[in-house]
């Protein structure tokens, strides 16, 4: 009963979100929880079908990834419900979590101690306020320009040259893509799209949802017809067949709620499948370095998904790159 009880509960802390919430934005909202609901059903009916072992395995695993995802929607539709700054808010707290992980995983010396407070309570608050108040000239070129040159000088002060190079490489990269990069997605409500106006929680909320698609339908396309491994090193459950299946199954359902966009159909697709390749490319690039690292998950955070940045990896490559395809071609 754990499979429905969970997805019940979390119902109740969705279904206020939907209230104030008008026309394809809740559209959307009300599509996921279809979703939601379909799949905790069809997960409920397997659990009491399957007899095999590793039948049992999968669908198990299946299971928890649900309710982890109805636990991940209503967070996210309760940030949408608090507006604007709720949402850039709670991607702030997303890459904080992110970046400790990341620091975490990659150990650093006393010698790094001042540096990281500055990152984790300087810069990291300071990204998203920028985000917050709009100001992109400032917010685009923060981290990679100001603190880019600011977190090695800081370390040298400390005295501290062992291994200073790596040491400084860790820091700097986990500030880019689990700050910088995410910072780009809460970015697109300050984008000003011609005929659009007023309605970009539903591009944020859209290219959410085309991402984390991408990343369950690779998982069940490889499930299901996966064969031929991608990079077995790196991520051995990434298959062709997965990523194929996968990436061509949100690039059309991204397609189909081009109503929800400021793109046309064709559009609407073009963009999600830049989305779904640099997602990919962000979750192969995030598991090379846990192989490094020798470890499975980068935490434990989210049950079923590991860690915070083992679901956000791919938002980290495609927010960005999604964010300036808008601003050049759409926005005013």
């Amino acid at each position: 009963m754990k499979t429905l009880i969970i997805p019940v509960i979390l119902l109740g802390t969705l279904v206020p979100a939907l209230a104030p919430v008008d026309g394809p934005a809740r559209w959307l909202l009300e599509g996921v929880l279809v979703l939601l609901v379909v799949a905790s059903v069809t997960g409920w009916v397997l659990s009491r079908r399957v007899t095999s072992e590793r039948g049992r395995k999968t669908v198990e695993n299946m299971n928890v990834r649900i309710r982890a995802w109805w636990f991940m929607a209503a967070v996210f539709g309760l940030a949408l419900f608090i507006g604007r700054i709720g949402t850039t808010v709670l991607f702030g707290l997303i890459s904080f979590l992110a970046l400790r992980e990341f620091i975490t995983l990659t150990p650093t010396r006393p010698g790094d101690h001042q540096t990281l407070f500055w990152v984790f309570f300087v810069i990291t608050p300071l990204q998203y306020y920028l985000v917050g108040m709009e100001w992109y000239g400032l917010a685009i070129i923060m981290i990679p320009v100001y603190a880019f040159l600011f977190i090695p000088i800081r370390s040298a002060l400390q005295g501290d040259v062992k291994e200073f190079l790596e040491r400084t490489a860790k820091v700097q990269w986990g500030l880019m893509v689990c700050v910088y990069c995410v910072s780009h997605a809460p970015m697109l409500l300050s984008l000003e799209i011609p005929g659009y106006g007023g309605q970009n929680e539903k591009l944020l909320f859209w290219f959410v949802l085309v991402a984390q698609l991408s990343d369950v339908l690779q998982w069940i396309w490889g499930k299901s017809l996966g064969r031929h491994k991608i990079a077995p090193l790196v991520s051995p459950n990434k298959t062709w067949e997965g990523f194929v299946g996968g990436v061509l199954s949100a690039t059309a359902i991204g397609a189909a709620l081009w109503w929800a966009t400021p793109f046309t159909p064709v559009q609407a697709g073009a963009m999600a499948l830049a989305i779904t390749l640099m997602g990919f490319g962000g979750g192969l690039v995030m598991s090379a370095i846990k192989r490094d690292r020798g470890v499975k998950d980068y935490g434990a955070v989210i049950e079923g998904h590991g860690g915070v940045i083992d679901r956000i990896d791919s938002l980290c490559f495609a927010a960005p790159v999604f964010f300036h395809l808008t601003r050049y071609w759409f926005a005013a």
